[in-house]
């Protein structure tokens, strides 16, 4: 059940793909915060969503796209975390938008949520970039952690009987840094926007 607070900010469902396609283009989501690393790729990221790529996916994707909901059961048996589809704009910028892949709002009030990946790779520790996504996501609604889950799969086929998976906390000082790249990402797309 999403809070009253969360539900106003409720911008898309990803089961309407075009409708949430579309507003995703209106603003910077956790995707393009995955690649807010350095001021150059801040200008690469604007560059990118002025000129979408026409990339729809590969195997690869698709295989991410089939398993999802399966390891999505599986956290949620695990640890009560309900799959989303929802995209969430923040409280303070209708242009700051995240769709986490899962969520919960604790009877405590605090609000958790999902990020699932598969891999090809084994993680040592989660790579830097779905760091960045999982922090904006953290911003975007207002979350305290994170379950990250990943699965390891060898020609598509699961390499171990479970997904592996690992908190992480709210970082503040990160989500500072990110909120200040997208403005400037934001900022370049409007120089660049013709005005309507």
């Amino acid at each position: 059940m999403l809070a009253e607070s969360l539900r106003r900010r409720v911008v898309a469902d990803s089961g309407h793909r075009a409708a949430w396609l579309q507003a995703r283009l209106r603003g910077v989501t956790a995707t393009d915060a995955a690649h807010l690393a350095t001021d150059r790729s801040v200008v690469q990221a604007a560059w990118h969503k002025l000129h979408p790529p026409t990339f729809t996916g590969n195997a690869y994707t698709e295989h991410g796209k089939a398993r999802e909901p399966i390891v999505a059961e599986w956290a949620r048996r695990r640890y009560g975390l309900n799959p989303s589809t929802l995209l969430f704009r923040s409280e303070t910028s209708a242009e700051h938008l995240a769709t986490p892949d899962g969520m919960i709002l604790r009877p405590d009030g605090r609000l958790e949520l999902e990020e699932i990946k598969t891999t090809t790779k084994p993680w040592r520790h989660i790579p830097r970039p779905y760091l960045r996504q999982v922090w904006w996501q953290q911003y975007v609604l207002g979350a305290e952690r994170t379950l990250v889950v990943w699965e390891e799969h060898r020609d598509f086929v699961p390499v171990e009987p479970e997904p592996r998976c690992r908190w992480v906390d709210r970082d503040e000082n990160e989500i500072e840094i990110l909120v200040r790249r997208a403005e400037r990402m934001l900022a370049i797309i409007h120089e660049r926007t013709p005005a309507a």
